[in-house]
């Protein structure tokens, strides 16, 4: 895990670096700086933000399960997959109430869709760390990030 418990936002990341695996921080690298700086200019306080890795330290998915239980436990507004191996376990965490969704892409987690799941929006950005190599490939991970601003109170 990284970053601050009870944020608002949690960034699920499948695909470590091989800086993340050697023990460094969770999203420490520039995809990190990139995640956060994208919240801060949708208007997010900048320690608004945690991490979870769905990578066991033996490099296996995490028992979505225990996933679950760790989103639940930090009861974000917004839970967001960095890549397709972090979309694959959280489709698995959360397969009954994907299933009961009506649209097809938004039910899969394809990237870019927003499924409502518990009271959260869930996104699959579909690869965030390899599209920043490619200028087109940011824009549309922005693209993406955009739907997400911050809610507001619920009050």
């Amino acid at each position: 895990m990284g970053g601050n418990a009870f944020s608002s936002y949690v960034f699920a990341k499948g695909e470590l670096s091989d800086e993340e695996v050697a023990g460094g921080a969770l999203l420490g690298g520039p995809d990190g700086r990139a995640l956060r700086a994208s919240l801060e200019h949708l208007g997010y306080a900048p320690e608004d933000w945690a991490a979870l890795s769905t990578t066991s330290a033996a490099g296996e998915d995490l028992d979505p399960m225990l996933l679950r239980e760790a989103v639940c436990a930090l009861d974000p507004s917004t839970l967001v997959a960095c890549d397709e191996a972090a979309a694959h376990v959280m489709r698995a965490a959360y397969a009954d109430e994907l299933s009961r969704l009506p649209d097809f892409p938004v039910a899969m987690l394809e990237p870019g869709y927003v499924a409502p799941i518990l009271g959260m929006r869930v996104m699959n950005l579909g690869g965030f760390s390899a599209a920043l190599s490619d200028p087109r490939k940011k824009q549309l991970m922005w693209a993406r990030l955009k739907q997400l601003p911050p809610l507001g109170e619920p009050y």
